[in-house]
């Protein structure tokens, strides 16, 4: 059985968060090419690597201003003010 494993190749990664780049070795196949450091790479695209991830960079990062409770009162308080 010939040609059953998909092509490994060097994968250039780019995470857009941090704007870092990582060169991987990967059997993903992006449409996508992009020169970096004066070579041409398959290119991909990330929202989160281990170059922006909190649990590595050790920042404290804040998903939403406001909680369930006050998201909901803010959606649907309108209602309880009728009965009221």
């Amino acid at each position: 059985m010939r040609n059953i494993h998909p092509k490994y190749q060097q994968v250039l990664f780019h995470d857009t968060n941090a704007d870092a780049y990582f060169i991987i070795g990967s059997t993903l196949q992006p449409k996508q090419t992009k020169v970096y450091e004066g070579k041409e790479y398959p290119y991909m695209t990330l929202d989160i690597s281990s170059a922006s991830h909190p649990f590595y960079t050790g920042e404290v990062r804040q998903a939403s201003n406001e909680g369930r409770v006050a998201n909901f009162n803010r959606k649907f308080g309108r209602f309880a003010k009728k009965k009221a």
